[in-house]
């Protein structure tokens, strides 16, 4: 009897749960994108933006985009909503009452929040860079347009011998300016190469280096070359020198891990970017757990006012974990706070808290 009594509860909860969820979800894209549209119509028709682009790629991107970013606000409020709605009508008590442990009361919860969890990871890793990278492109064009979207003054290590300088490259042409390569052995210079430009050639995939000239050292003996163009094969791609915002977000998480074990030798200064990119995709769901515990830890027990007060607490401490999140995010580019330390300090901090309202929380 009590254990069908138990299934019957984490099944009522379970529903309950993913149902308010969804619901806020739902809720919260209706009132973002309304917003947007009014903030964003004088830009689409300015620059003619088709109908078919504006849904299927700019809010194809922007609703997935902000689901994601505004997932922990939305799981905390959905928890504490019908949690203290469960307190306020009393049905919280006769649960406790009857033998369940505090512990096994939130069971489902934990259910729930683990398929969110599944949910969001899977998001983070395969879906949001597709989408983010069809928002991005829409925003370039229609809403951002970048006149000049190009790197100046950029020293880029390609291997562990060779060294490149280019003072500026057009992304629109392609084209590189004042290019130089130079090639050591140890500490030694062997190779030095200078032209005035560099273009890629999209058929071959290679570089094509314009008027150049070609120093070789060997010991004692030096060699100048130089000629009016050649091809040639380099570790390094256009897009390396783009500048656009939220590039990163746009990546697969292939195409992420190649960035880093590259910059690992180049040294362009975006490692934290990457690295921050990164293990946010693995580690920002891990607040399903977080924020469910707090939750429910405190909307649980029953309160003069009905459900105000819990919601109103648990929407300051949503914005505050997000705040939270964006300031570690600055020490890490700013101070210098190691990436993966950035992106786990708000979930232990606000871990630890969690733990303390269920000590608190009533038995």
């Amino acid at each position: 009897m009590g254990n069908g009594f138990i299934k019957i509860i984490d099944w009522y909860i379970i529903k309950k749960y993913l149902g308010t969820f969804v619901f806020t979800c739902a809720i919260f894209t209706v009132v973002c994108v309304v917003f947007d549209v009014s903030e964003k119509l004088d830009d689409f028709l300015k620059r003619s933006a088709p109908f078919s682009k504006i849904l299927f790629e700019y809010y194809a991107g922007f609703i997935p985009f902000y689901l994601n970013f505004l997932s922990p606000l939305i799981n905390f409020i959905a928890v504490i909503f019908f949690t203290a709605k469960m307190a306020d009508q009393t049905e919280i008590v006769p649960i406790l009452s009857g033998g369940v442990s505090f512990k096994r009361f939130l069971w489902p919860y934990f259910i729930a929040s683990s398929l969110i969890f599944v949910i969001t990871l899977f998001a983070n890793l395969y879906v949001i860079p597709h989408t983010n990278k069809l928002m991005i492109g829409f925003e370039n064009i229609y809403i951002k347009p970048v006149s000049d979207n190009s790197k100046t003054e950029t020293h880029m290590q390609i291997d562990k011998n060779t060294y490149v300088y280019i003072k500026s490259f057009d992304n629109v042409q392609k084209v590189g300016y004042t290019f130089i390569m130079e090639k050591f052995n140890g500490d030694q210079l062997v190779e030095k190469l200078m032209s005035d430009r560099i273009v890629w050639d999209s058929l071959k995939r290679k570089w094509s280096i314009e008027n150049y000239s070609i120093r070789t050292v060997n010991g004692l003996k030096e060699k100048m070359i130089s000629g009016m163009k050649k091809d040639t094969t380099l570790d390094m791609r256009p897009v390396d020198f783009q500048v656009y915002d939220n590039i990163y977000s746009a990546m697969s998480m292939k195409e992420l891990n190649s960035r880093i074990e590259k910059e690992k030798i180049r040294g362009t200064g975006v490692m934290q970017l990457l690295e921050l990119e990164k293990y946010k995709r693995f580690i920002s769901p891990l607040s399903a757990f977080v924020l469910t515990l707090m939750g429910v830890s405190l909307s649980s027990r029953k309160v003069r006012g009905g459900i105000g007060l819990p919601l109103g607490i648990g929407i300051f401490l949503s914005f505050t974990y997000i705040l939270f999140i964006q300031f570690s995010t600055m020490f890490s580019l700013k101070g210098g706070l190691p990436p993966i330390v950035a992106v786990f300090i708000p979930n232990i901090l606000f871990g630890a808290l969690g733990v303390y309202l269920m000590i608190k929380a009533p038995k």
